[in-house]
């Protein structure tokens, strides 16, 4: 009998980690699976660059802006029920992308589609937390980062050969019969929530705390630094380094896959460790592994370039890990969704201020907005005081994470 309930009681908790690994897949691809399409958008409908960079630009404004929302409908209307919503949601705009006859009634569908992201990445890691035991919860959050991380990486690579093939409406198309498979298994497979309705919602504020704040605040710093290398790899591989679109895109394949195989290995480490011991070996890794950005591919080019991201990118994973299970392990279970929220929230701000911000610094390091006609010195130079900063805002975050211990030693 035992045995048998076991059996069963291992099907379960299969069927949950499918199902929210799909829905943390469908959020992270669809975040990525977009911008290779933006040539082919700008031919399609005749419109400079910068208008359609609203199809992406849309799709993470409205997954920022919605994700407190859907921690706190989570929270008060149920976790299941609430992911069940945000995968209709997302069916339904993929659909409509993939039929919008002009550029604006795309980037709206788009922003439609972020909405629904919002419930998927933030309502997975509350659901996930609630489904895992405390011993493996380390685990957990390292495979819905190897998830995220796969999302990443394989959209330019299949949204590329789609497009080639089918066209640019494909990439929504494909989106749609994979939101409603992940529908079918959560409402099959996610258990239902007991407290639905009994307490009210948190606001964001209300379960801001001393303990919190500072990850939250690391989150943002670790983003920021990350994005920095997503945006600015193709300027430099290309311009400094002179190599081709092919190796570029070769080269920048290379910390995904490193994050891929690096996620779960990452989760089992804070199990079997701590949150806060994992956490502060990812952000020294991440230190360290930003001060060679800033000087090694300047100094012995592409493998000084390889050796960092190899050294900075296992860095992250720790990082998430950690940093994901100390955030959701002190979640009370009533406010999971909204904590979930803040964590994800914590992360896009990072985001864009490593895309804003951060970028700025490139430009200013490198002495002109005009990349495309600077020189390579200029462009190594940028190179250098991006990743500078970036090693300075990691040791920043050790002290911050060093004065406010991260939950478990």
């Amino acid at each position: 009998m035992k045995q048998a309930q076991s059996h069963a009681s291992a099907k379960t908790q299969t069927g949950i980690t499918i199902t929210l690994g799909l829905s943390m897949l469908l959020a992270s691809l669809g975040t990525s699976i977009a911008n290779i399409a933006l040539p082919t958008l700008a031919a399609n409908f005749s419109a400079p660059f910068a208008q359609v960079q609203a199809v992406v630009v849309a799709y993470l404004a409205a997954l920022t802006v919605s994700v407190l929302i859907a921690g706190r409908l989570g929270d008060s209307r149920g976790l299941k029920p609430m992911l069940m919503a945000g995968l209709a949601v997302f069916a339904v705009a993929a659909a409509l992308c993939g039929l919008a006859p002009n550029l604006w009634l795309l980037v709206a569908a788009r922003a439609l589609q972020g909405v629904g992201a919002a419930f998927l990445m933030t309502l997975t890691m509350a659901l996930m937390r609630q489904a895992t035991s405390e011993a493996r919860l380390g685990q957990a959050m390292g495979l819905l980062g190897t998830v995220s991380a796969l999302g990443t990486a394989l959209g330019p690579s299949l949204g590329g050969l789609l497009i080639a093939q089918v066209g640019w409406r494909s990439i929504f198309w494909l989106q749609l019969p994979l939101a409603c498979i992940a529908f079918l298994l959560a409402g099959v497979a996610l258990p239902g929530d007991p407290a639905k309705g009994v307490t009210a919602s948190a606001t964001g504020w209300s379960v801001m705390d001393r303990r919190l704040a500072p990850k939250l605040l690391v989150n943002v710093l670790v983003a920021a630094v990350m994005m920095a290398t997503l945006v600015l790899a193709p300027f430099y591989l290309g311009l400094a380094l002179g190599l081709n679109a092919t190796q570029v895109g070769l080269v920048m394949a290379i910390g995904p896959a490193i994050s891929i195989f690096s996620g779960i290995p990452s989760g089992r480490l804070v199990d079997a460790w701590g949150s806060g011991r994992v956490l502060v070996l990812g952000l020294v890794l991440l230190a360290v592994g930003a001060c060679l950005l800033a000087f090694l591919p300047n100094m012995i080019g592409i493998a000084g370039y390889v050796l960092s991201i190899v050294i900075l990118t296992p860095g992250y994973q720790l990082f998430q890990s950690a940093n994901n299970t100390a955030v959701l392990a002190d979640a009370p279970k009533q406010r999971r969704g909204t904590v979930s929220g803040l964590l994800s929230l914590s992360r896009n701000i990072g985001l864009i201020v490593g895309a804003s911000a951060l970028g700025t610094v490139f430009s200013l390091g490198a002495g002109t907005q005009d990349f495309a006609h600077a020189t390579a010195s200029a462009i190594a130079a940028g190179m250098h005081l991006t990743f500078v900063l970036s090693a300075g805002m990691m040791v920043f975050a050790l002290i911050v994470s060093w004065v406010r211990p991260f939950g478990r030693a």
